[in-house]
């Protein structure tokens, strides 16, 4: 199992050290920081030595990993939480004061809007705890838009609610790692939702596939979180999650692809007449795979350093709890 990795920096003279997962990155840190020091993103800003410079959130490269600055000398520019408060304090009382007595009105007393808490439990609870694009393929940042959009799907949402689904990790898959002359892999699910990865380059790398196809081949996925074998519950399932997909459509998250970067019109794509057209096992969707449901072995590997990825998920996950229950 590869250890965590320990970075440390100072701030106002005192040092502080914080542990994270090898893949780590400088965002990472930055929520760091703000979850134990009571610092936002906005605020902060790192001197480091030797050759980064100044780095300030949001930062030029999002994704830097952390490993690579544990032999350099950090710093944090940051007011401390007091001094942010007397700040805001200052800056409410000079707009105040410079406002005419007769412009100023009473504050509007407004009724505490109702917060389903247990709603707000389980959202924390049953989703995808880290979304990872590979960083390694072009535009990684569009990866993660796209991982977001399906996180934050509202039928996916209201799908993962109802049936108490908690995956560790959402990411997407290397096309040239998936393909043969006879398959091409659209999904896999390790180990029942430790690790959900989807295709959703095109193949020539030049563009992203159709939102509502992956998004149909994230149910089958899913629905792989209960059962391994492509039996008939299986598939009962997963018309289940694909129908409250469906009826949750117009919440928020399911609405008609409008992003010009999610979408190839040149790319053959999986028709959704035919997503049922290719061969199941193992918790993967192969479109073409051979009569007998069996996957080439070019189209299997390893993953993504699955113990890494999963200490990081259940570290995400046991924030977002916290987050929840405040």
């Amino acid at each position: 199992m590869t250890d965590n990795i320990s970075l440390s920096l100072s701030h106002h003279g005192n040092p502080h050290t914080f542990d994270f997962p090898p893949t780590a990155t400088i965002s990472d840190l930055a929520e760091r920081i703000y979850t134990s020091l009571s610092i936002p993103q906005a605020h902060q800003k790192f001197i480091i030595t030797p050759k980064l410079g100044i780095l300030k959130y949001p930062f030029p490269n999002p994704i830097l990993p952390l490993s690579s600055l544990l032999s350099k000398k950090i710093i944090l520019l940051a007011p401390l939480p007091s001094e942010l408060s007397s700040l805001a304090a200052a800056a409410a009382a000079a707009v105040a004061a410079s406002t005419p007595r007769s412009q100023r009105r009473a504050p509007t007393v407004k009724p505490t809007p109702y917060r389903d808490w247990q709603k707000t439990q389980d959202h924390a609870t049953y989703t995808f705890s880290t979304l990872r694009p590979l960083p390694y393929l072009p535009n990684p940042e569009k990866s993660l838009r796209f991982l977001q959009r399906l996180r934050d799907d509202a039928g996916i949402k209201a799908s993962m609610r109802k049936h108490k689904f908690a995956v560790g990790v959402l990411t997407e898959m290397n096309p040239a790692e998936h393909t043969t002359h006879e398959s091409r892999t659209l999904g896999l699910n390790r180990n029942r939702g430790e690790i959900i990865e989807l295709r959703l380059r095109t193949d020539a790398y030049d563009g992203y596939r159709d939102y509502r196809t992956i998004r149909k081949t994230l149910c089958h996925e899913l629905a792989h979180n209960v059962y391994g074998e492509h039996d008939r519950d299986f598939w009962d399932l997963t018309n289940a999650i694909e129908k409250e997909v469906a009826e949750n459509d117009w919440r928020a998250g399911g609405h008609a692809l409008t992003d010009q970067e999610f979408y190839n019109p040149k790319d053959g794509g999986v028709d959704g007449e035919h997503m049922d057209g290719g061969g199941w096992t193992g918790g993967e969707f192969v479109l073409g795979g051979s009569s007998d449901g069996s996957v080439p072995a070019s189209a299997k590997h390893d993953g993504l350093g699955r113990r890494e990825l999963m200490a990081q998920a259940a570290e995400e996950r046991m924030k977002r709890q916290r987050e929840a229950e405040k």
